[in-house]
């Protein structure tokens, strides 16, 4: 389905920001919160998945309760970065649980990780033996997190 950001009114625009606030509001209460009936907000929901607005539901999790208050940002530098090398990192970056975020930055280095792990120990650990093992990586650079100011996942 083709979509057009120009189609979205004000319906579509509450829809998205009281989903993303509550995933798992009832299509009832989304209605009530929208001002519309439930047909239509249930044919706004459908049309907005089908046209990969929304790209799907997820639960939040608490880091901390789970021991993974310790964030780590990580800049990469890559050896090479012609486009059999940036595909060889992609690929195996994403394998490593322990990275949160991938991003492909342009600037002074290649990539911005957001990395979670119970502590610096095991921050250490995945650095010195996964993240620096990582095809074409020439060196990396760590930042710690000392507090989330702003995180929308919270």
């Amino acid at each position: 389905m083709q979509f057009d950001i120009d189609t979205l009114d004000g319906f579509d625009r509450a829809i998205l920001r009281v989903l993303s606030a509550d995933g798992r509001i009832s299509m009832t209460e989304l209605a009530r919160q929208i001002g519309l009936s439930k047909s239509p907000t249930q044919a706004r929901v459908k049309r907005l998945e089908a046209a990969g607005v929304i790209t799907g539901y997820r639960a939040l999790v608490d880091p901390v309760r789970l021991r993974r208050e310790h964030v780590a940002f990580v800049e990469v530098k890559l050896s090479d970065t012609r486009e059999p090398a940036l595909a060889a990192f992609n690929a195996a970056v994403i394998e490593i649980p322990e990275v949160e975020q991938c991003h492909m930055i342009a600037g002074d280095f290649d990539y911005l990780l957001k990395v979670r792990t119970s502590s610096m120990t095991e921050y250490r650990t995945v650095l010195g033996e996964r993240l620096s093992a990582l095809p074409h990586v020439a060196n990396t650079s760590t930042y710690v997190g000392m507090q989330a100011v702003k995180d929308v996942a919270l």
